[in-house]
């Protein structure tokens, strides 16, 4: 019997090898090393190690040293990496519905944002799942300004001006074709190198995106006008998710939803100290003419509609959006109507 004897000593120490290694979680994110963000991240991945027993490895690659969103798909498609962060427009060719709440000046206000998410969040993920994909939450990045090296109030100061849209962002280039601006679309990845050649003059982003991209240092000017909603989120192949234990799934989910929650929560003031921080470091506040937005909102909902017609993002679901902020919209018009009435008669 000493062969066999072999033969198990062999199987035994072939899965104890397997069981130090543990099942590797390649994940890509354009999270800057050294970022309160990518700090959380690791720390949640020194969670899931310890309480897996490292059964479980979360590798983190920051800085975008992965490449760009379509570029980290497709390591994705071939196995080279297990997962990635992205924000709306950057899973569109995986999920294009994601993109829902970033579709351009669909909310005016974060009360507004609220009100849909609250009612909106778990059918995103649910429907994220059916696309192959493991998600653990929406992490808020706050609302996408305009962002210039010379003041923009109106169309007329966009004339001749090029645009930045994320690479494979159709929705926002169909948007600002249907404006009459010239859209260029580059990865992230590139856009400071945009600014600094002359590629693109006016991009968007948020206060906490710019400062951490340093995109602030190549603009002057921020227009006062919420033109996207940003989010942030992490997701995982299923495939590769399932290969974890049922019980490793749910650790890793607890901690990864966990770590999104807080990112949702801290993100507001974040956004209000980096706008505080942009004027502090010289960027000009500028107010946009009221007659100029309602006419962009008007032709970029028409242009938001028409992508949904197309299939561009779920039109059930795009609808149901609308339906919720016309809600909430009727109830805050009511509202401030009574309040007014109220403060006429105390006169």
């Amino acid at each position: 019997m000493p062969n066999l004897s072999r033969l198990i000593m062999f199987i035994v120490l072939t899965l104890a090898s397997f069981q130090v290694q543990g099942v590797q979680l390649k994940i890509a994110t354009l999270t800057p090393e050294g970022s309160a963000w990518m700090e959380a991240m690791r720390a949640g991945a020194k969670e899931i190690k310890e309480r897996t027993e490292g059964r479980v490895i979360v590798k983190l690659y920051g800085g975008g040293t992965q490449g760009s969103d379509k570029t980290v798909l497709r390591l994705m498609r071939v196995g080279k990496l297990q997962g990635a962060t992205f924000t709306g427009s950057g899973l569109t060719d995986r999920f294009s519905t994601i993109q829902l709440y970033s579709l351009p000046m669909v909310f005016k206000t974060l009360d507004e944002v609220d009100y849909v998410r609250e009612r909106m969040d778990e059918t995103l993920m649910a429907e994220m799942k059916s696309a192959g994909l493991v998600s653990f939450g929406i992490a808020e990045g706050g609302f996408a300004r305009m962002m210039s090296s010379s003041p923009v109030r109106g169309p007329d100061d966009l004339a001749g001006k090029k645009v930045w849209v994320p690479e494979g962002d159709t929705t926002s280039y169909d948007a600002m074709a249907a404006m009459g601006l010239s859209p260029v679309a580059l990865p992230l990845t590139d856009v400071m190198i945009g600014l600094q050649t002359g590629l693109i003059d006016v991009v968007t982003n948020s206060a906490v995106g710019a400062i951490v991209l340093q995109w602030h240092t190549r603009v002057k000017y921020i227009m006062q006008l919420p033109l996207v909603y940003i989010i942030g989120f992490l997701v995982i192949e299923e495939k590769a998710f399932n290969r974890l234990t049922p019980g490793d799934q749910e650790i890793v989910s607890e901690v990864m939803e966990r770590v999104y929650e807080r990112f949702d929560e801290s993100s507001r003031k974040d956004d209000i100290d980096a706008s505080l921080e942009l004027i502090a470091q010289g960027l000009v506040e500028i107010e946009p003419h009221q007659d100029d937005v309602d006419d962009w909102r008007s032709v970029i909902m028409d242009s938001n509609r028409a992508l949904a017609e197309k299939g561009e993002v779920d039109l059930e679901l795009f609808e149901q959006m609308m339906d919720y902020l016309e809600q909430y919209r009727a109830v805050k018009n009511a509202t401030t109507a009574a309040d007014a009435t109220a403060a006429d008669a105390n006169e």
